[in-house]
């Protein structure tokens, strides 16, 4: 997830120019807030009352979606989002312990960013990928068979 450096203003401008470059808007929420989270780094309120708004979706509808799926946020998350598999097979093979290693080393809990913003610490249910249990990633990579001195 890397934010557009550029000012509130310019960061909405580049979200419009994308929602105006859509052949339609009907069935491409996901899609918008993909973007606009790409965009800002994360969907406050405001981003999403402004999606819902261009987008003409209540913005219950959007807060729902982004709610819903793991992938979004609603806080800023750290240069490194550490995001860690809670799913069964992960959970099972020490993911608990995993994360406890993780807490530990940055000094937060899930859900968290670090003073200096360098870290977060995401708990998913899966990320497909049953057969490295326990897994977590950092940004897009995957790593896995983790153990707690690995951290």
């Amino acid at each position: 997830m890397v934010a557009n450096m550029g000012s509130k203003e310019e960061k909405f401008q580049e979200l419009d120019a994308f929602i105006e470059s859509l052949p339609t808007i009907k069935g491409e929420l996901i899609r918008v807030l993909h973007r606009a989270q790409h965009i800002f780094g994360y969907l406050p309120e405001e981003v999403q009352r402004y999606v819902g708004k261009k987008m003409n979706v209540p913005t219950a509808k959007v807060y729902g979606v982004v709610t819903f799926y793991s992938y979004f946020t609603m806080v800023p998350k750290g240069e490194h989002d550490i995001a860690i598999c809670l799913g069964t097979a992960c959970y099972v093979r020490g993911a608990e312990k995993i994360l406890d290693a993780i807490k530990k080393e940055t000094g937060i809990e899930v859900g968290q960013t670090s003073a200096d913003g360098k870290f977060s610490i995401t708990g998913l249910r899966c990320i497909g990928a049953c057969g490295l249990a326990p897994v977590l990633t950092i940004g897009e990579k995957v790593y896995g068979r983790l153990t707690p001195d690995m951290v």
